[in-house]
């Protein structure tokens, strides 16, 4: 494959998922890290793409569309001489990317600058951040913890204590009546979406396989909601494999278990979280003869790498790019208020992306299926 035939499938794969894994990539292609790299250098140069640690999101667009173009600053760089934006998340190679991607284009339009800081999924490591964000002169904070959907009480107390304005993402607290801001997907409402995809394309039987993630409880949450409502048989196997390392022999006996009780119970088709273990159990599936949708169908939940898969996954799409924008706007509008505005939470409904494998309507890349567009709370 020549250079300029493999960067534009690059760039195919990243307009499809929003964000590509340099891993992912080199075994794909069957190259190398080194070479995958490169690419990705490259086409960042030319203002195609964002480098960020581990692969690469959509190019963040310019502020001005004439503007003389200027080198994309490296991961956690400023971008302006305004107000300094904090930004913490817990990784930079799965989900966030995106996220930051979105918060990045904003301030770029503002004039602000943003510090980044990263967890790697470690909850200690947030009030460690917090307080090292705010010594780097942050004056609001955006902040996605390394803990669950739920905001814990040290945490928001920490943030209360810096004395500077803050506005959650992915993240609320436990409390309904905090009057705190915060942008999240309605991951219930995605869920709900897929399962109701997959009863009407003539499935009863719709099981669940969960990761350990702070987006499981919900994705569990609206899956329940959907077999009630919709009057599906709730006998289905509903398994949370937790976060075993990908290509284990303890993912493999699970992936395995959870296949088995599938075909037990007649259940032909499953909600996976996340696209990850959606691909390992269609690699599975096949190895023992099955097809998919044929003989099971799949909807992953991320979409991050669910159109890389060998039958193209369909998948509820949260929308991260859109997330991490709002969550932007509400703290600059905070920063720059010149009266005190009202507390505002936001919540964006996922899309479902129908591809391939569940069997309805494939083919279609983007299509948006049943999934509706956002809508703000």
């Amino acid at each position: 494959m020549l250079v300029e035939q493999r960067q534009e499938l690059l760039l195919r794969e990243l307009r499809a998922t929003g964000a590509v894994l340099v891993g992912e990539l080199a075994a794909r292609f069957g190259v190398s890290a080194g070479t995958i790299r490169r690419d990705l250098s490259e086409l960042a140069a030319l203002g195609r793409l964002t480098k960020v640690r581990g692969g690469a999101i959509t190019a963040v667009p310019a502020e001005e569309p004439h503007a003389e173009p200027r080198p994309e600053p490296e991961f956690g760089e400023g971008e302006g001489e305004g107000p300094t934006l904090g930004l913490l998340v817990p990784s930079a190679t799965y989900y966030y990317p995106n996220v930051v991607g979105g918060v990045r284009a904003v301030p770029a339009r503002r004039g602000a600058r943003i510090v980044i800081g990263l967890t790697d999924y470690a909850p200690p490591r947030d009030l460690q951040q917090i307080d090292e964000l705010c010594s780097s002169g942050a004056s609001g904070l955006l902040i996605a913890s390394a803990s669950g959907h739920y905001l814990p009480d040290a945490t928001l107390e920490r943030l209360r204590s810096t004395g500077v304005p803050f506005v959650l993402m992915e993240r609320h607290p436990a409390d309904p009546y905090e009057p705190c801001e915060f942008v999240v997907s309605d991951h219930r409402q995605g869920a709900y979406r897929a399962v109701d995809h997959l009863r009407r394309l003539g499935h009863d039987r719709v099981a669940l396989y969960l990761t350990g993630s702070p987006t499981a409880p919900l994705v569990g949450e609206g899956h329940a909601h959907a077999v009630e409502r919709l009057g599906l048989d709730p006998s289905v196997p509903v398994m949370d494999g937790g976060r075993p390392p990908l290509g284990s022999r303890q993912a493999a006996r699970q992936y395995d278990s959870f296949i088995d009780a599938c075909l037990d119970s007649g259940a032909r088709a499953a909600l996976v979280h996340s696209d990850h273990d959606a691909i390992e159990l269609l690699q599975r599936l096949r190895a023992r003869g099955l097809r998919t949708p044929e003989d099971m169908a799949l909807i992953a939940y991320d979409d991050e790498i669910a159109a890389l898969a060998e039958v193209r996954l369909t998948a509820v799409a949260p929308p991260k790019r859109q997330l991490g924008e709002q969550a932007a706007h509400l703290l600059l509008d905070r920063l720059t208020a010149r009266t005190p505005l009202a507390a505002r939470q936001v919540v964006i409904q996922p899309t479902l992306k129908i591809r391939d494998s569940c069997g309805g309507n494939g083919g279609g890349g983007n299509g948006g299926g049943n999934g509706g567009g956002p809508a703000a709370a």
